[in-house]
């Protein structure tokens, strides 16, 4: 498990990283503090795409997530008209971005990361920037994957209608 030092230093990397890119970008307050609810790590929009972050840093292992974390992040992007965005970063790598939907889930249903998945498949920070909708990077969402998706609700039905257009 990560230490919340280098968990703390990780996330003010990441949101100094977010401002240079040309986000407005704010840190989530401590965990714990606002509300019994998860919040997202870092809230970043540069006017036309808004995020909700949930960062997670590892030196090499895969990295985790609870059920929980994904769904409150999902929750709290919906809510907030945000897109959800996992943002992982291993040791010596840059910063990868992926969409809830697009992340293993584990049997016990919490959700896994390797560094490999990250390097090929993560979204790189500039791919945040790209357009008001994710046209430009269709690869062709497989329908059962999305399905699945709006089923364990990681995605919202309309986030799926629009993957599927």
């Amino acid at each position: 498990m990560m230490s919340n030092a280098k968990g703390d230093r990780r996330e003010r990397e990441l949101v100094n990283r977010l401002d240079e890119a040309g986000f407005a970008v704010m840190r989530a307050p401590a965990s714990g503090s606002a509300t019994e609810r998860e919040l997202p790590d870092v809230l970043a929009g540069d006017g036309v795409a808004f995020y909700a972050i949930e960062a997670k840093s590892s030196s090499g292992d895969p990295i985790y997530l609870t059920g929980e974390e994904v769904e409150a992040l999902v929750y709290f992007s919906q809510n907030f008209g945000a897109k959800p965005k996992i943002g992982v970063r291993f040791d010596r790598e840059d910063w990868y971005f992926f969409h809830p939907a697009e992340i293993h889930q584990t049997d016990g249903g919490n959700y896994r990361v390797k560094k490999e998945t990250a390097l090929e498949d993560g979204d790189p920070m500039d791919a945040l920037r790209a357009t008001d909708d994710d046209s430009d990077d269709d690869d062709g969402h497989d329908i059962r994957d999305v399905l699945h998706a709006v089923e364990q609700g990681v995605l919202s039905p309309d986030e799926a209608a629009s993957m599927l257009e």
